[in-house]
């Protein structure tokens, strides 16, 4: 069996293969492949695995990003920090949705459980149902309208049309569309990504998530790196990294 593991914290990942020796024995292990493009390559490149143990969080962006662009049909046991991210690891072949600091008791019942299911992933059928299931719950899907967030010691709403993006510092906050700050109770961008709608909004970097019908301009730098100048953020211009740059194109010219 070959297990390939998504990882980008180079101690964890040395963590998690002496688990999954220990635990699997007999299986090749591939990897740690540390970021979506990474992962992108490699799996474009190699026969796809029996199974991957991916981290959430890699370290250009979410390994969801991995699976968006590419038909895995093989089963995943995603890692994470955080339990935000459980509805969406599972609209994924996933198999289980483990916690970090990952337990050895834990991983082994997931990997039970994998072996339980092995024979379904082998199944075009099965495949094709769970497919057309998740792709129904996709469009089902309705995204958030508006957003509370604190204004002193009370709380109000801010209509979604109104929000220019939002920032991650100490602590998320919205920005509206004159580029007033306001605190949410967020924990985390990628909870906010799971809310929006992403022909509205894209995850730019990081620490920012804009709306696109709030940016003013674009620019494009000698290293790839696109400059995003949005209307009520000034002078500060958002960076998407080179990596991201074709993707964010395709986004903003929709």
């Amino acid at each position: 069996m070959t297990i390939l593991i998504l990882e980008d914290e180079s101690l964890v990942a040395i963590s998690l293969s002496k688990l999954v020796r220990e635990l699997e024995p007999a299986s090749m292990l591939q990897g740690p492949l540390e970021s979506v493009k990474e992962s992108k390559e490699w799996l474009a490149t190699h026969p796809l695995p029996d199974l991957i143990l991916a981290d959430i969080q890699l370290s250009d962006g979410i390994s969801f990003d991995v699976f968006s662009d590419n038909r895995i049909n093989c089963p995943v046991i995603f890692t994470t920090a955080y339990n935000e991210y459980a509805i969406r690891a599972f609209k994924v072949n996933s198999i289980d949705y483990l916690l970090k600091p990952v337990e050895k008791k834990e991983l082994e019942l997931a990997l039970k459980k994998f072996h339980q299911l092995q024979s379904k992933f082998r199944d075009e059928g099965y495949i094709k149902q769970l497919n057309e299931l998740l792709g129904n719950f996709s469009q089902s899907k309705k995204h958030k309208e508006r957003f509370a967030v604190h204004l002193g010691k009370s709380v109000t709403l801010i209509l979604q049309q109104e929000v220019l993006g939002f920032v991650k510092e100490e602590i998320i906050y919205l920005i509206n569309q004159e580029g007033k700050k306001y605190i949410t109770d967020y924990r985390s961008l990628d909870e906010i990504e799971e809310l929006l709608d992403p022909a509205a909004f894209y995850r730019a970097n990081r620490q920012y998530i804009i709306q696109l019908s709030h940016i003013e301009s674009l620019r494009t730098d000698d290293t790839g790196k696109i400059n995003v100048r949005m209307k009520g953020i000034k002078p500060n211009d958002i960076i998407v990294s080179k990596e991201k740059a074709a993707e964010f194109r395709k986004w903003f010219d929709a």
